[in-house]
């Protein structure tokens, strides 16, 4: 997900982190022997979804309220999918990639991601480009872009996930967190 894009709007930049990720579980689930390189996958697709997640509750989850009939509804379900997968993410921190609970909640994550993007993209990405207008989508692409560039790169559950708490605060734990995994060596 952390590549440069090719698509500019929000949908196409969204769905395209998507499909970096899906790879990522598919490189996991094929199966990696080495647990340095399972933690260093591990570490990239929760920096990744964090970033991912991050940008959604700031920009894609406030114009789909604003814009959707059922807006709030839709929102208030994938950011509770988002608190469900980011307490997972929190455990994977914690756990050894030996232990048995690694690939356990690991597959858990996998699981709970794929029908977020399913709801998403098979749901939400068309009510928003049918309602939404291409310059907006181009604006909330470039909002997207930048936001994924100071997102924080660990989970934080207790963390706002709504405007504009989560604005002011993400930035700050995006530094921190950059800091934190230049000093552990942590890859992105």
């Amino acid at each position: 997900m952390s590549q440069a894009t090719k698509y500019s709007d929000m949908i196409g930049m969204l769905i395209e982190d998507h499909r970096n990720v899906e790879q990522a579980f598919q490189e996991f689930e094929g199966g990696i022997e080495d647990t340095s390189r399972r933690r260093n996958l591990v570490d990239h697709i929760i920096t990744e979804l964090v970033r991912h997640s991050v940008a959604e509750e700031q920009y894609l989850y406030p114009v789909a309220r604003q814009t959707l009939e059922n807006g709030n509804e839709i929102a208030d379900h994938e950011i509770s999918e988002h608190a469900e997968a980011e307490q997972l993410m929190k455990r994977l921190e914690g756990l050894d990639p030996e232990d048995r609970q690694f690939d356990e909640t690991t597959r858990q994550l996998i699981s709970s991601i794929r029908h977020h993007v399913e709801d998403e993209e098979n749901d939400l990405f068309p009510k928003l480009r049918r309602w939404c207008g291409e310059e907006q989508l181009q604006d909330l692409g470039n909002k997207i872009r930048h936001s994924k560039e100071t997102a924080p790169t660990r989970p934080h559950p207790s963390a706002p996930d709504t405007p504009p708490a989560n604005k002011l605060l993400d930035p700050g734990a995006g530094l921190v967190d950059k800091i934190r995994d230049a000093l552990s060596g942590r890859e992105r």
